[in-house]
This record gives C-alpha cells, sequence and structure tokens, in this order.
C-alpha cells in the first residue's frame, strides 16, 4: 500500500542527528525516537528533545505494531537515572518525558526504577516537568503504586488500539487492565494520558467506545497518530488515515471533556508534550481567577 502525500516527512539535518546521538551516547542512553522509529526523530533532535527510554533497549514483550528490539533484557543501570537527569539539565529542557521497554523479568517491572530517574530528575533540575510513559507493571499496584509516589506531572500509558485487535496486535497485553492503571493515575490526582495508533484495521465505532472508556475513567490527555509498520515482518498498515478523520476525532473527543487532544498522522506520545501539559496548566489557573 502506498504511502499518502499527507505523511511525507522531510528529511531531517544530519548535524542535528549526530549532535544529539553523541550528547545521548555520552552519557550511554537510549531514546524511544531511535528505538521505535520515530517518524518526528528529526524535528525533535533539531530542537533539542527526545523521549529518554530507560531500563535498557531490549523489550521483554513483542508486540507485533513495535520496532523496538524484543528478547532477554541486560541487567539495570543504576547510573542511568542521574545519566537522564545530567543529560536533561545540558539540553536545558522545561518539560521531559521519559519511557522504557516492557521488563516483565523484574519483579516490579521496573516502577522503583522510573521512580528513581523522576527523584533524579526533580534534584537534578528542579524546575522541570516529567512524563513517564509506562507499560502496565502486570497490573501489580504496589508497583503502580511507587511511580504516583514519585510525583510525576503526567502519567501516560497507552491501550494502543481497539480491544478486538488486541490478540492479534498486543497479546501480551489486557486492555481492561490499562484501563484500571489509568484510572488508578486518575484517582491519585495526577493527569493521566493515553493514546492509540490508527489503520491497523479498528472501525470509527470502537475508537469512539475506547474514547469513552477513557473518559469514564477520568483520562485527561488523548493522543490518536497513524500507525506505520516498521518492517514487512511487523503487523501491516491495513489503512491510512485521512488528516480530515484525525480532526473529525480530535473535536470528539474535546466533545467527551479531554482536556488536551493531539492528533494527526505523525502524531507520536510525547508529540508536543510540553505544549499540552502547558496549556492544560494554563486554563487551570484562569480557571481559577475567574471561576
Amino acid at each position: 500500500m502506498k504511502r499518502p502525500d499527507w505523511l511525507t516527512i522531510e528529511t531531517p539535518s544530519p548535524e542535528a542527528l549526530d549532535s544529539m546521538k553523541r550528547l545521548l551516547d555520552a552519557g550511554h542512553l537510549h531514546t524511544v525516537c531511535e528505538g521505535a522509529d520515530c517518524p518526528n526523530m528529526g524535528e525533535c533532535f533539531a530542537q533539542k528533545t527526545c523521549t529518554f527510554m530507560i531500563l535498557g533497549n531490549v523489550c521483554s514483550r513483542n508486540c507485533r505494531f513495535c520496532a523496538v528490539t524484543h528478547g532477554r533484557p541486560l541487567p539495570v543501570d543504576p547510573e542511568e537515572p542521574q545519566g537522564v537527569a545530567l543529560t536533561v539539565q545540558q539540553l536545558n529542557l522545561h518539560h521531559v518525558v521519559v519511557t522504557s521497554v516492557t521488563r516483565d523479568d523484574l519483579t516490579d517491572g521496573g516502577a522503583g526504577h522510573f521512580a528513581a530517574t523522576i527523584k533524579a530528575l526533580k534534584k537534578t533540575v528542579p524546575d522541570v516537568t516529567v512524563e513517564v510513559l509506562i507499560p502496565d507493571f502486570r497490573g501489580k499496584k504496589d508497583a503502580l503504586q511507587k511511580v504516583i509516589e514519585a510525583k510525576p506531572a503526567v502519567i501516560n500509558h497507552n491501550v494502543e488500539t481497539v480491544p478486538r485487535l488486541y490478540p492479534t496486535v498486543r497479546p501480551q497485553a489486557i486492555y481492561e487492565r490499562s484501563l484500571e492503571l489509568l484510572q488508578r493515575v486518575s484517582a491519585a490526582g495526577i493527569l493521566a494520558k493515553s493514546g492509540l495508533m490508527l489503520g491497523l484495521g479498528e472501525q470509527t465505532d470502537e475508537v469512539l467506545k475506547v474514547m469513552e472508556d477513557l473518559r469514564t475513567v477520568h483520562c485527561d490527555i488523548l493522543t490518536l497518530g497513524q500507525y506505520l509498520s516498521p518492517s514487512p515482518a511487523h503487523y501491516p498498515v491495513v489503512d491510512y488515515i485521512h488528516p480530515e478523520t484525525f480532526a473529525w476525532l480530535r473535536q470528539e473527543a474535546f466533545n467527551l471533556g479531554f482536556l488536551d487532544v493531539n492528533a494527526g498522522p505523525l502524531v507520536r506520545s510525547s508529540y508536543h508534550a510540553a505544549r499540552a501539559l502547558a496549556g492544560i496548566q494554563v486554563r487551570r489557573k484562569e480557571a481559577k481567577v475567574y471561576g
């Protein structure tokens, strides 16, 4: 299936890529931008921003849509949280997004390492706001609590697709478990965020139902993007979603009560994440002043 014109991506600047890669290599750090073949990597690297991927670069799961390497993960690097914090300080970031591979091999799924990274960031760069994109920790409530108690500004957990497609797209995940995680996040007073990939064969009514489910558990931030298959061995693209459909879904999501919605063919989980949080913070301040 030929990619439509609206998925044309500008060639990234080699200088921007090299500069960021040198900085990341110096800290022995990984990014999901590189690991997941993000189409926005050039734009983000040019702006000196990225999404850090902790707990190594080998995932214990094998979701059919994901480009991240899967297999036997490496030992956890105890110096990684501070390495992330120092790199964020060098980049002078005001908002940072941290994600990870899934680590089902660890007792807490890596939750303690997430908490340590959040704490290191807050100590080293006190003014930074922290957003984490976490796995489901196999539904372990005590693991999730470690992340909640570290108090990031946003906790993101993607449901990725509609429930009907879970057995073929992400067979090791459970839709209801993901909703429960998001509900616990929102109940703790932290902004809950989630996202879906479109073009996997889902129907519009199924997407709308997932959006309703997310609002039921008080998820406040939503991202919707086009699925792009990393290789012929991965799950195929069933359909390319027109930008007008993304615009319509964005409005439907706002109608459901989401505080921020980023929807478009090239949108990914952390794309313009800082802008989303800043917008919500401004609206909340205005509501307090005029409410």
